[in-house]
């Protein structure tokens, strides 16, 4: 059996509300395609800025696992030097303690000049706008990981996948890069089992304060 098959056999065991699921995709779509409209003219300075700044593209693709254990393709501004990647795959490669691994350190010698900006002000998610309207994430939701750290989750931890992965979550507006893996996963996994609505709204009104602040960026 395949992983992606696993793990959505593993994390089928939460209901949610029709009409909550339906207003929760609709605000998605809405909100997406509206700040998209109205950010079209930062995009193509932000792109030069990061292209006259480094080597490499401005737009940064990844596979990360979504709901049910789906992989798909995130997109972000590019924040990293080129062979960011790769470096970060030696890391994952050796980790042994998921509860206590930090999966951006302080100071990180891989991200550029105008990376620093855009992660503090959180301007590097704004590509994630399209994974929103495409329908392979949410404005809210237990951030995306990568294969190789969802390949170490318990059943409990599985569970996080019964949701859209999100550009914000509880996670982020309850410390954000300063929270360790497991204490990340604490908050989705509360985010997961008390899903609502109105709760998604709570989360991003508070991420306002949050990327206003840069409260929590690396």
């Amino acid at each position: 059996m395949s992983q992606s098959s696993t793990l959505s056999a593993e994390s089928r065991d939460l209901e949610y509300s029709g009409w909550q699921l339906g207003a929760k995709r609709l605000l998605d779509f809405v909100a997406a395609l509206a700040l998209l409209v109205l950010i079209s003219p930062f995009w193509l300075l932000i792109v030069l800025w990061i292209r006259a700044d480094s080597p490499g593209p401005a737009m940064f693709k990844q596979t990360r696992i979504g709901l049910r254990g789906k992989p798909y393709t995130i997109y972000k501004f590019r924040t990293m030097v080129q062979n960011a990647e790769a470096l970060m795959k030696d890391k994952l490669d050796k980790v042994n303690d998921l509860e206590n691994f930090v999966f951006q350190e302080k100071d990180d010698p891989r991200i550029t000049r105008s990376g620093h900006f855009l992660r503090k002000t959180s301007l590097d998610e704004l590509p994630q706008l399209l994974n929103i309207l495409i329908g392979n994430m949410s404005l809210v939701g237990p951030r995306p990981e990568v294969p190789e750290l969802v390949k170490l989750y318990t059943s409990e931890q599985r569970q996080r996948l019964n949701v859209l992965p999100g550009v914000t979550g509880l996670a982020q507006v309850n410390g954000r890069s300063e929270l360790t893996l497991g204490e990340t996963m604490s908050y989705d996994l509360d985010y997961v089992r008390s899903w609502n609505f109105w709760l998604d709204l709570k989360i991003l009104w508070k991420t306002i304060f949050v990327v206003f602040t840069g409260k929590g960026a690396r």
